[in-house]
């Protein structure tokens, strides 16, 4: 378990600015819980008055007194039920609405962060922080300013009626109450700490069923669901571990109140009662006393047993300001500009280096210097772990360079704001994403708003029109999760659409069809050729008979680049890839 490493008071300055768009609500929330507040403690007033009026004059109690009594305390009633309603309602709609903005912010959050962030971070944590946190984040919104000022109210109030009542008695009980108070406390931290590790549990959970969910064919194929059990029975029984020492402290803190409410009310009870004995006290009085110190001690109690919903709501802020203050490796430079519309599609890399923030190793691009001219086809070939996939992904800026620099059309990227940069670039991976979404949505997600006759005509140019008016709904088919209804080849001709009407001066081709059979390949790479057509492209590829059209071929290793040329330059030169050629033959 982590210990608490950031204070309350900082959580809760952070956590304040998401209250001021309903300030109206939280104050008419606070107003509603003033006035139920003041209904309850109207009661024992009418109590203590019944009985001292019995005892001291039971003539003065008439039908008439009784009624008009009865008739105010049901209008006092009418008025807690309405204030009641109130903060049911709309303090809970206040609550989730908070809750909402901050899912808004998160979720804006994780757009922005960059590639190393979700390479050190499981994805079902994520969806935790932003489901399971923001939930009881929500409850704590509408619940804490509520319970902490009807506590107020009802103590301020209860301790002056008390100590005019009985001041022996009164100080009594306000000795007890500090001590109640400083023995719950000390398990306070303990209940933090033992909620945030059930978060941090919970999370594990998710990510495993997610990564399990996802493999299930494979999981299958090797007919291993009882290793997939046997894993998800560890998480189980680790996240019961948490939920069984969150409870012992919880029962732990929930029993030193409960014993010390009990200590209190039998003190009150024994001193109350030899009071009356020597008339140091009316009935009423000890009657009145009574209810009230309940109410004290109800309103006390519940902000200690409050501390529970408090210290779960406290790290689910914990956990927000945690991602909202993840440093955003790849951002804006201060004065970057939006690319222009027109982009040729130079590109160069200058002495470029690169290694992992938490890399041990060496770099793994080191001193790269490399012209691609405008329009020209490269292709990156090399043995696996040279760089080859990092190269390309530092065009787009998934990751900085950590020396050099690159430049399209002359101007280092960094110049360009990331957003505009991306847009110039497409990219075809070999492991296709498709989105939970039709045909259609999928192509579409290239050019956001595009028409119906855009998206057909990219689908033509990617060859794909004609599989797809085959499929059930045509272009309005459900591809399934990650496009499960469709074959790998389906599949990278729906991405090299999407890509079409993106329309990108600049191509970046990663291994994307080397997962295809020879048919499928034929068709994707045909699909490619129109794509590469007039744009700047960059190709790698493991199987050297998709790259030996392009105009020059780089082999890249881990000493950077060892060779470039042509094909037919590479196979008399007789180096590296003229071994690697004759390799696969």
């Amino acid at each position: 378990m982590n210990n608490q490493s950031i204070s309350n008071k900082y959580l809760l300055k952070r956590f304040y600015p998401y209250f001021k768009p309903y300030w109206r609500i939280l104050v008419l929330d606070l107003l509603c819980a003033s006035l139920t507040s003041a209904c309850e403690l109207v009661l024992p007033v009418i109590v203590r008055f019944i009985t001292n009026t019995v005892t001291t004059s039971p003539e003065s109690l008439t039908v008439e007194v009784v009624v008009r009594i009865t008739l105010v305390y049901i209008a006092l009633r009418l008025v807690d039920v309405f204030g009641n309603y109130y903060m049911q309602n709309n303090g809970h709609i206040m609550g989730a609405r908070i809750e909402a903005d901050m899912r808004s912010d998160l979720f804006e959050k994780f757009q922005e962060l960059s590639y190393g962030f979700y390479s050190h971070n499981k994805i079902g944590q994520l969806i935790s922080r932003i489901t399971t946190d923001l939930f009881d984040i929500a409850e704590f919104a509408h619940h804490c300013p509520e319970e902490y000022f009807i506590a107020a109210v009802k103590i301020v109030v209860a301790f002056v009626i008390l100590i005019r009542v009985n001041v022996p008695l009164t100080l009594l009980l306000f000795t007890l109450i500090p001590l109640m108070l400083l023995f719950a406390m000390k398990y306070r931290v303990r209940m933090r700490n033992a909620f945030k590790w059930q978060r941090s549990e919970l999370g594990e959970i998710n990510s495993g069923v997610e990564d399990s969910l996802l493999g299930i064919r494979v999981s299958k194929s090797f007919a291993n669901e009882d290793i997939e059990e046997e894993r998800f029975a560890e998480g189980n029984e680790r996240f019961l571990t948490t939920k069984k020492v969150g409870y012992k402290n919880m029962a732990g803190f929930r029993s030193v109140t409960r014993l010390f409410d009990g200590l209190m009310y039998i003190s009150l009870v024994f001193f109350g009662s030899m009071a009356l004995i020597y008339n140091k006290i009316t009935a009423g009085d000890f009657v009145a006393y009574l209810m009230y110190a309940a109410v004290l001690l109800e309103s006390i109690r519940r902000v200690v047993e409050f501390t529970e919903q408090f210290q779960r709501g406290i790290t689910g802020i914990e956990r927000f300001v945690e991602i909202m203050d993840t440093k955003i490796e790849v951002d804006d430079e201060p004065g970057a500009i939006d690319m222009p519309d027109e982009v040729k599609g130079d590109i160069e890399f200058k002495d470029v280096s690169f290694a992992y923030s938490d890399a041990k190793e060496d770099c793994v691009l080191c001193g790269i210097n490399l012209n691609i001219k405008s329009g020209e086809n490269i292709a990156l070939v090399g043995p696996s772990g040279a760089g080859k996939t990092t190269f390309c992904n530092l065009i787009p800026r998934f990751y900085d360079v950590t020396g050099g620099c690159i430049t399209v059309d002359g101007h280092d990227i960094r110049y360009y704001k990331v957003r505009s940069l991306r847009t110039k670039i497409g990219m075809m991976q070999q492991d296709v994403y498709l989105f939970s979404d039709t045909v259609a949505g999928n192509i579409g997600y290239g050019k956001p708003g595009a028409s119906r006759e855009e998206i057909e005509a990219a689908a033509k140019l990617a060859g794909a029109d004609e599989f797809i008016r085959e499929l059930p709904d045509g272009y309005d088919t459900y591809v399934g999760e990650r496009g499960a209804r469709l074959s790998g080849g389906q599949k990278q001709r729906i991405s090299i659409a999407r890509v079409f009407l993106k329309n990108p001066p600049i191509l970046i081709l990663d291994e994307a069809t080397s997962a295809l059979d020879n048919e499928s390949e034929h068709y994707v790479q045909e699909s490619l050729a129109e794509l590469a057509k007039g744009r700047t492209t960059i190709t790698i590829a493991h199987r050297l008979s998709t790259v030996r059209n392009a105009d020059r071929i780089i082999v890249l290793t881990e000493d950077g680049i060892a060779e470039e040329g042509s094909h037919e330059e590479l196979i008399k030169k007789g180096g590296i890839y003229a071994s690697m050629h004759n390799f696969t033959l």
